[in-house]
């Protein structure tokens, strides 16, 4: 049976949470572009990580990258 391919991109913007609980998490998107006009409170939302919470999107992320470490 041949392995499974990673969708390079899934893999690259969410990863399994460390501390054995393995949630997992996101960035938000538009980091990079146009946070000069932005207020300090959103600009500092960028730079942490939020868990995802919605089923179906765990269940896509899991299927297009079968092979990210996960603790369960």
């Amino acid at each position: 049976m041949p392995k499974i391919r990673t969708h390079k991109s899934t893999a690259k913007r969410f990863h399994v949470s460390r501390g054995g609980s393995g949630k997992l998490m996101r960035t938000k998107q538009g980091k990079s572009h146009f946070r000069r006009k932005k207020p300090r409170r959103v600009r500092a939302e960028f730079d942490d990580l939020h868990v995802v919470d919605d089923q179906g999107i765990q269940r896509r992320v899991r299927r297009l990258a079968p092979y990210m470490k996960r603790n369960s």
